[in-house]
């Protein structure tokens, strides 16, 4: 049965087209010809940084209006009240542009500041209408890191992806299985085969990663960072058979000469097949780092701070023509994310550029 469009439906209509208006100045859901065919891992996009911040955009959605390949999202524990907050200095509160949406129109409108179970929501029904849209990376900063003694830690970061992605996930599980049955051993394994689906067979699809945040670098009393713990989590669940319930990437953070998985020695060595995303920063990886080594094994490497390269433009205003020239020269250099704060031009944010 059809619904009426009442004034409200409207009204709403209106509030969507004229804020999705805004912000982009190009279809969110239409791919750049020619690069569906390209593997994930074979082509580069442009992702923004802290995209939960109210000052970058008044609605996540926005965000994702702009076509970008990459939100940001900093995560803080609370292990008080069990919820994930989504801040970028606040412990335990809120501080961010995701709303309680269950339709597109409420993408535009009513509270924000919410926990990430609802900046989840927000992804899904924003990707919903927009099938055609993605795939998008999601970044994860765990501020502090996990608390998983205090029932805050991997199990219970995935068990709320799953429920409020469902899906649109693409899991380790999923890039471990063979395209003629079987697994891979490893996400190395897997990755070292070319495994990636296409571009346009994850549409609509979400991969999400997580980094080490800053708060828990800093802490000297935090000897189990984000990465190793996850890193392990994920080696524990597929030799127990249950990989299956992972719904995240562990990333290797910081620029590095060489394989920077050599960083986990001793009993955690076992952890480095599980490594398969490489997050540093922009300037460092093109001056004296072997990028075509990340390139030639797919592995996906995210540039940060792109505006710092060489010559150096702006990290927040640059023009059309500039942000372009420093997407290709980093496709160039094989990154598979460029990430910035380029808020204001969806031009750029919603190339896709074959990798190298």
């Amino acid at each position: 049965m059809k619904a009426r469009r009442t004034l409200t439906g409207f009204l709403a209509a209106g509030l969507l087209a004229g804020a999705t208006a805004l912000f982009s100045t190009v279809p969110a859901d239409a791919a750049p010809s020619g690069t569906g065919d390209l593997p994930f891992g074979g082509a580069t996009t442009v992702g923004l940084h802290n995209t939960y911040d109210p000052a970058a955009f008044p609605y996540l959605a926005q965000a994702l209006d702009t076509g970008t390949g990459m939100i940001e999202l900093d995560l803080w524990p609370d292990v008080v009240t069990k919820e994930w907050k989504v801040s970028h200095s606040n412990p335990l509160g809120n501080a961010n542009n995701c709303t309680a949406a269950s339709t597109p129109a409420q993408l535009y409108g009513g509270g924000t500041n919410k926990n990430l179970e609802n900046c989840l929501d927000d992804v899904r029904v924003w990707l919903a209408a927009h099938p055609a849209a993605g795939p998008l990376v999601i970044k994860l900063e765990l501020k502090p890191g996990f608390s998983a003694n205090l029932g805050m830690g991997p199990d219970q970061l995935d068990t709320l992806i799953a429920r409020h992605l469902g899906s649109a996930v693409l899991r380790p599980a999923d890039l471990l299985a063979k395209p003629g049955g079987g697994s891979y051993a490893s996400l190395d394994e897997a990755v070292r085969a070319g495994n990636w689906p296409s571009r346009s067979a994850l549409a609509g699809k979400v991969l999400l990663y997580a980094i080490p945040g800053t708060v828990e670098l800093g802490n000297p009393f935090d000897t189990l960072h984000t990465d190793v713990e996850y890193g392990r989590h994920l080696r524990d669940l597929a030799s127990a058979g249950r990989i299956g319930q992972a719904q995240l990437f562990p990333s290797v953070l910081g620029a590095a000469a060489g394989d920077p998985r050599g960083r986990y020695t001793g009993a955690d060595a076992s952890i480095r097949p599980w490594f398969v995303v490489f997050d540093g920063d922009a300037a460092t990886y093109v001056n004296g780092v072997d990028t075509a080594w990340y390139d030639s094994a797919h592995y996906l490497l995210v540039m940060t701070d792109a505006h710092k390269v060489a010559p150096e433009i702006s990290g927040t205003d640059p023009t059309a023509e500039q942000a372009r020239a420093r997407t290709e020269l980093l496709a160039e250099a094989h990154a598979s994310i460029v990430s910035s704060d380029w808020r204001k031009v969806p031009a750029v944010q919603s190339l896709v550029l074959p990798r190298g």
